[in-house]
């Protein structure tokens, strides 16, 4: 709830409980919260929680107790003030009083027109989001967040006060935080935890963290027993659909549930800026892209094109997070979304690739370097419960495992090994044939058909495990698709039935023949190896090779009885840093090969 605000009388003194409500304009469900308020205490000067003490009842002076509590703690006046989140205009009217330069902003107009109302034109009031505040440096003492922290980004938050604040300068939060995360679906609130964590790491220390879960949760409380009075008129005034309304109720009654069993809760915290920060940490955007590819081709010393990055990290599925130093990108942490089976369930997953530093004039891989605040970072906005991805996984190499690991950032759960065979004869195997499946025939029904078959057949011997989706959409985005390498999809079919019996992804290298992927129900591996070997003699390869999660590679030695087995120097990553599925768990659970590579 953003901002239940404003203490002082309504101004022009005319408002009763049979006045039609001046908050049907307000955005849902603050309009529902206002006129809730004042049909069951006859005034509204706040749209934020209130803070109960004891047996108090009155919800009003419960919203003023927790406004108290920040007055009480700000620096003497004249500090400049920035409050984020106007309300109705209350909080800034009583520091204006105090003799404080406050600027409050919000990106609702009505909520304007409402302060306007209330206090005339005398508060300095304007309609804009802090995300695209100007930044004019150190120009505010104090930054406000009442119940608006929890609508913004905490990277956006610590970013823009570095800009906006002086070395000392205050940040004031009062909100709801989520304490506990332990179930899928992705939530709204901040974590509390990572929230402290990231506000070290961006030079803040936190002066003060008060815990007011107690004296929050029976707002939750009042509020719906309120609406239930009030339901009738509440529709009538507001002209609200009944089924809306039951959904805030339910939402509020699901709120009231988490924060009674420890799930969420709300503080009030202080932080003091310690340090100015040479350097800026913060999502990369579509628009960022030549900066991108510039850090790639200074690291790798090769190009990637804007075609492969669009590949990798055009779709609304993937992120990235980058280090700036003087306006140039100096580290990369990509992220490539991943849908998969965990465990037969449908999740999203997150590949992490293209981790670069540029540790020529900044070192990154240690404590407080690029590395870890770019990876840390990532991990708690995206990785764990109630975040866009489940799991990260990704293919690091020994010494950025090694670096990962040493920080608690990640925790190894396997590792990939490869196994090779020689070709094997070029005589056919009558009672199967194979079809090419290329650009051409893709999009057949017939072709559709009979890859979503053999991956439907694969994904349920493998509902004990972790896999990445193999359907006909992936098979065509990730092979045909792609803007640099060419991949043979081969489709083994019974000669009698035709019934699709598997699927081969095959490419030829200085190497061998190498399998990067296969589709099929897991009793069909020995006859694709056999085809594999078979084509690889037709096409004069050395040898026959695979790349595959060492927990599933007996099934590949046992299917051919000839495989030769080597270790690789890669390792399966997990998140050890935020809250989600224990490394533990997904131990030796993974299908991966070298087609889920994204540099493959």
């Amino acid at each position: 709830m953003n901002g239940f605000s404003s203490e002082q009388e309504i101004s022009d003194g005319s408002i009763t409980i049979n006045s039609p409500s001046l908050f049907k304009n307000f955005d849902f469900p603050l309009n529902v919260y206002a006129h809730t308020l004042f049909l069951n205490e006859g005034r509204v000067d706040y749209l934020h929680y209130g803070l109960f003490e004891s047996e108090q009842i009155n919800l009003s002076q419960a919203q003023q107790y927790s406004t108290n509590l920040i007055l009480d703690r700000l620096p003497l006046p004249p500090s400049r003030i920035l409050e984020v989140g106007a309300g109705l205009g209350t909080t800034c009217h009583l520091l204006t009083q105090r003799s404080y330069q406050v600027h409050s902003i919000t990106p609702d107009r009505q909520q304007i027109a409402e302060i306007h109302r209330r206090f005339a034109t005398g508060l300095n009031v304007t309609q804009q989001r802090y995300e695209d505040l100007e930044l004019i440096t150190e120009s505010y003492d104090v930054i406000l967040f009442q119940e608006s922290a929890q609508y913004i980004e905490p990277l956006v938050i610590f970013n823009k006060a570095q800009d906006l604040l002086p070395e000392e300068g205050h940040i004031f939060i009062i909100d709801e935080f989520a304490l506990q995360q332990s179930e899928t679906a992705i939530g709204r609130l901040h974590r509390l935890k990572a929230m402290l964590q990231l506000s070290d790491r961006l030079g803040f220390e936190l002066v003060e963290h008060l815990d007011l879960s107690s004296k929050a949760t029976p707002t939750l409380k009042y509020l719906l027993h309120a609406i239930g009075k009030h339901r009738q008129q509440l529709l009538d005034d507001l002209d609200l659909e009944s089924s809306r309304l039951d959904q805030l109720v339910q939402s509020n009654q699901d709120y009231l549930n988490k924060y009674v069993s420890g799930q969420f809760g709300y503080a009030l915290l202080h932080f003091r800026k310690k340090r100015q920060l040479p350097w800026r940490l913060s999502r990369l955007n579509t628009n960022q892209m030549p900066h991108m590819l510039a850090l790639f081709e200074k690291i790798f010393k090769h190009k990637m094109t804007p075609e492969m990055w669009q590949w990798k990290y055009g779709s609304e599925q993937c992120r990235a997070m980058g280090v700036w130093y003087d306006n140039e990108l100096i580290a990369h942490y990509g992220g490539m979304g991943r849908s998969i089976l965990y465990f037969g369930q449908p999740q999203m997953a997150v590949q992490i690739g293209d981790v670069m530093v540029d540790r020529v004039n900044h070192p990154g891989l240690v404590k407080k370097g690029p590395f870890f605040q770019m990876a840390a970072t990532f991990l708690e906005h995206y990785i764990g419960y109630g975040k866009p991805y489940l799991l990260g996984f990704g293919f690091p190499n020994d010494r950025a495992m090694k670096v990962a690991k040493r920080h608690g950032l990640y925790a190894e759960t396997g590792r990939m090994v490869e196994i090779a065979w020689t070709p094997y004869s070029r005589r056919p195997l009558w009672l199967s044939q194979l079809k090419i499946i290329d650009q051409h025939n893709i999009n057949d029904n017939w072709v559709v058909d009979a890859i979503n078959q053999c991956w439907h057949g694969m994904a349920s011997d493998l509902n004990a495990a972790i896999i990445g989706i193999r359907d006909w959409a992936y098979l065509r985005d990730r092979y045909l698709n792609h803007p640099q390498h060419h991949y043979r999809i081969v489709l083994v079919l019974s000669r009698l039935s035709r019934k699709a019996r598997g699927i081969l992804v095959l490419q030829s290298n200085s190497n061998g023949c190498e399998i990067m992927d296969m589709v099929a129900p897991l009793d069909q591996i020995s006859l694709l190896i056999t085809h594999a070997r078979r084509i690889a003699r037709i096409n004069g390869d050395q040898r026959v090779f695979c790349q595959i999660t060492h927990n599933f590679s007996d099934r590949f030695i046992s299917a051919s009885g000839e495989g030769m087995l080597s270790e690789l120097p890669i390792r399966i990553p997990a998140n050890a840093w935020s809250d989600g599925p224990s490394p533990q768990l997904l131990m030796n659970h993974w299908w991966l090969m070298s087609g889920d590579m994204d540099f493959r």
